[in-house]
């Protein structure tokens, strides 16, 4: 994406669509872009939050302009399309906005599993689908590039029947994506966090859930926001032209080897 040469900010003159951006995960990752020269589309269904995020756009060094986005209403993002497409081409989307249900099969209602896929997964698809032009106008002006979120809960077996299947599903539907866009010159990648120190994350009053799976972390601690969006920048950035149809995974070690570190750490503490 970036023309930027060394020792310049690598997404100088870039336009970039962040959704689920008025906090968490979305709020980092539209800072961190805009500190290197983006103009952030700031898309979220909270547009009052959207529009506070702006000003702090401004004084980080780059852009944004808010935009009310439901990413589960396909007329939405088509309108989002039209307004993008209007303003120039668009050399990045991070399909960030997600919510998080931790129930199992027998207790998730039909109304739930459908909420959560049309947040979680059919969004994806509807920025794909409809901001693909725009993006392929980004490629021809220098690069564009898609980060497609999902969570350590789309490469394990995860406990939670719709958050698990929806995140699994952001991962094969980024490798469909990948293949189907090269020829436009649009990369694209799913990005599996593990243990972040987010809003969705705590969004229980209960902490015991996150507090057990820290122990398995072999670093030994949450990830903040801010990591996550070093990672977002890689992604999008020229520094990672050849990489697509990836699947990049920041969790300090949970999948790699959670277990294994848990077994281990259970053992020292034993006499």
């Amino acid at each position: 994406m970036s023309r930027a040469p060394v020792g310049r900010r690598r997404f100088e003159d870039c336009s970039v669509v962040v959704t689920g951006a008025a906090g968490g995960l979305g709020r980092a990752d539209c800072l961190a872009l805009a500190a290197e020269g983006a103009h952030v589309w700031v898309a979220d269904i909270d547009v009052d939050a959207a529009e506070a995020l702006v000003p702090e756009l401004a004084a980080a060094g780059g852009s944004g302009r808010s935009v009310r986005l439901d990413v589960a209403d396909a007329d939405s993002w088509a309108a989002l399309a039209r307004e993008v497409e209007a303003a120039g081409p668009l050399h990045g989307l991070v399909n960030n906005a997600g919510v998080s249900l931790r129930a199992g099969i027998a207790d998730t209602t039909v109304e739930q599993w459908r909420r959560v896929m049309d947040i979680n997964l059919s969004s994806v698809f509807y920025g794909l689908k409809t901001l693909t032009p725009a993006l392929a106008r980004g490629a021809e002006d220098g690069g564009a590039a898609v980060v497609n979120v999902s969570s350590i809960a789309g490469m394990v077996g995860y406990f939670s029947a719709t958050y698990g299947t929806s995140k699994w599903g952001v991962r094969g539907l980024s490798k469909v994506g990948a293949l189907e866009l090269a020829a436009l010159g649009v990369r694209v990648n799913s990005l599996h966090p593990g243990l972040t120190a987010t809003p969705l994350l705590h969004q229980a009053p209960d902490t015991s859930f996150v507090d057990e799976s820290v122990r398995s972390v072999p670093a030994g601690r949450l990830a903040t926001p801010q990591e996550i969006a070093r990672v977002v920048a890689f992604l999008l950035s020229d520094d990672a032209a050849y990489v697509t149809g990836e699947e990049v995974v920041v969790d300090g070690g949970l999948t790699s080897g959670g277990l294994y570190h848990r077994i281990l750490a259970g053992l020292a503490e034993k006499p």
